[in-house]
Formats: structure tokens, C-alpha cells, sequence
């Protein structure tokens, strides 16, 4: 038993040693302050939340599609579609979710579905227009809130392949006590969310079509990863990924139920991450919307087929305009 007793205590010191190494990688990599890493194809927008990255194409004057991003990406991700979008005429934008990208870190380190979704409106009432919301994966969450809390601020909301957690609230899932700790929860984020080494192999897992993961898109996913107090602010963010809220209006079929705002589903039929399953069920829960399921792609169907994703995105922009006709 005692030899059994001395491995453990080796890979703890291990797992130990390897969670320092990565945090201290990751101070030496964060070492730029945002006005050195703030990229030319976008500005802020000064909100009452604080400053919201933006990057925009198309006709100034034109109807928004306005573009939520999922987790560890930022509206560079967006770009292909912002400019097919800006070239049919819309006003297409897209937003860094805090803390992801290059908008301002909470400075209370709260980033509560609820309190993203205040993000979200604060940029919409800043931006001064009615948009279409164009939400996917976990930034379809606080997207979505920002909808049900004020469905009329938003023209339309179209949902791709959204991480809702529809129901969720009822587990009672708490924050594993190992991360409960800042220092290990910091150090578990510089190994994994933010750890450039590891980028490609996280994206391949999320995606069915593992090609999709160029070094082009890797590039611009890694690209804030030289900002300064990124792992901090993502280690922050942390506990609202991995605990269902329990106030939030979107976890709740009846909230969907009420909403009377032109809604559209897109869905990959390969995705394993939020699987169509739960698409169906969202369609279900709210009435009037319609279900595009996409072929061929999975979790980030705009990066693993742009052109099917553009096809669809269309299509769903057709028939938000036919639901707001009835």
C-alpha cells in the first residue's frame, strides 16, 4: 500500500507543478494592454455596461444583424459572414461577449447569464437601433435573456445551434469545490481555454468537420490570448459555464412560450455538443418558430460549411420576415 500511498502523492505534485507552469505561461504570454491589441477592423462602442468590441460591414444606414459569438471566440470568428452578410445589404455586426476578446472585463468579475444579457441590451440601446439577433452556442444563452427580458428592443432573434440549457435550472448543479479555489480555477484555464497549444484540439472536438480547424482560424481564435489579465477574466467566467443559472428567464419553457418575437432555429444535424435534440425542444417550447437543420455540419456550422451556412442563414431571415407578417 505504501507504494500505492507515494504514486498518488507524485501526480499531485505533478498535477500541481503542470497547473503552474501553465499559469506562468500564461502571465508571460498576457503582457499586452488592450489599446496594443485592439484590432484595426473594429472600435468600441461606450455603453453603460462598459466599452463592447464591434466589428461591422455593410451599409451604415441598413437593418442590423446583430452576431453573438460562442465560448473562447470573439466577432473575428464572424467575419466571413459579416462581409457576405454587408455585401447583401444588411448592417451586420458583431460583439465580443465579455470577457472573450477585446471588449472591457467585468470589473466585478460577474458574468451571470442575467448580467451578460444587461451586456447585451446595454450595447443595443448604445448601438440605437432595433437588430435581428444572430446568437450561437453559449452566446446564445445571454442573447437569448436579453430577448425574454426585452423582447422589444430586437426585430427577430435567430438561434444557431444555441447552448440553452433548457431545463437545467432544476439540477442544482453546484461548482466542483476543486474550483472553487481562484488560484487552481485560474490555473485550469491557462492548461485548457487558454492554452494556444491546445486550441486546435479543443476546436476539433466541437466541430464534425474536423478540416474546418485551419491554421487560419486557429490565428483568429488565439489572437487576444496577448492581452493582458485574459485567464484571469476567463477563469471569472468559468463558473457560469459550468452551473445552470437559477434566475435566468431562458432556462424555462414557458418564458419561450410567452415570447410573440419572429424566431428561427438553425441547427448542424451532426452537432454533439448541443445536439438537434434540443433544438426540436426549443422549437417546441415556442410557438410560431421554425427548426432549420443544416446537413453535413456540426456544433460552428458557419466555419465548417460558410456557404450551407449562409444558404441557411437566409432562408431563416425569410421566414422571420413571414412570421412578422401574420
Amino acid at each position: 500500500m505504501r507504494w500505492i500511498s507515494r504514486i498518488l502523492i507524485w501526480a499531485g505534485l505533478v498535477s500541481v507543478l503542470v497547473l503552474l507552469v501553465a499559469r506562468g505561461a500564461a502571465m508571460l504570454r498576457e503582457n499586452q494592454p488592450l489599446t496594443e491589441v485592439l484590432p484595426d477592423e473594429g472600435r468600441l462602442v461606450e455603453t453603460s455596461e462598459g466599452d463592447i468590441f464591434v466589428w461591422e460591414e455593410g451599409p451604415e444606414d441598413a437593418p442590423m444583424l446583430l452576431f453573438a459569438h460562442g465560448t473562447a471566440a470573439w466577432s473575428g470568428l464572424w467575419a466571413p459572414v459579416l462581409r457576405e452578410m454587408g455585401a447583401e445589404g444588411w448592417r451586420a455586426v458583431a460583439f465580443d461577449m465579455p470577457p472573450f476578446g477585446f471588449s472591457d472585463h467585468a470589473t466585478d468579475g460577474n458574468y451571470a447569464r442575467t448580467r451578460q444579457a444587461e451586456r447585451v441590451r446595454a450595447l443595443v440601446a448604445a448601438l440605437g437601433t432595433k437588430p435581428i439577433l444572430v446568437a450561437h452556442s453559449v452566446g446564445a444563452a445571454p442573447g437569448v435573456e436579453a430577448v425574454l427580458q426585452d423582447p422589444a428592443a430586437f426585430e427577430g432573434l435567430i438561434v444557431v445551434d444555441g447552448a440553452l440549457g433548457l431545463g437545467s435550472h432544476e439540477t442544482g448543479k453546484s461548482l466542483p469545490f476543486i474550483l472553487r479555489i481562484r488560484a487552481i480555477r485560474e490555473s485550469a484555464t491557462a492548461l485548457t481555454v487558454t492554452n494556444p497549444w491546445l486550441t486546435r484540439t479543443f476546436l476539433k472536438g466541437l466541430i464534425h468537420v474536423k478540416e474546418a480547424a485551419t491554421d487560419d482560424v486557429i490565428a483568429v481564435l488565439t489572437r487576444p490570448f496577448a492581452r493582458e489579465g485574459t485567464t484571469a477574466a476567463y477563469a471569472d467566467w468559468l463558473p457560469s459555464l459550468l452551473v445552470p443559472p437559477q434566475d435566468a428567464l431562458s432556462t424555462r419553457a414557458e418564458s419561450y412560450a410567452a415570447l410573440t418575437l419572429p424566431v428561427v432555429y438553425l441547427w448542424g444535424e451532426e452537432d454533439t455538443v448541443t445536439p438537434v435534440d434540443q433544438g426540436f425542444a426549443l422549437k417546441e417550447a415556442t410557438p410560431g418558430s421554425e427548426l432549420i437543420l443544416m446537413p453535413g455540419v456540426g456544433h460552428i456550422p458557419q466555419i465548417e460549411d460558410l456557404d450551407a451556412f449562409l444558404l441557411a442563414l437566409d432562408l431563416a431571415l425569410g421566414q422571420l420576415a413571414e412570421q412578422a407578417a401574420r
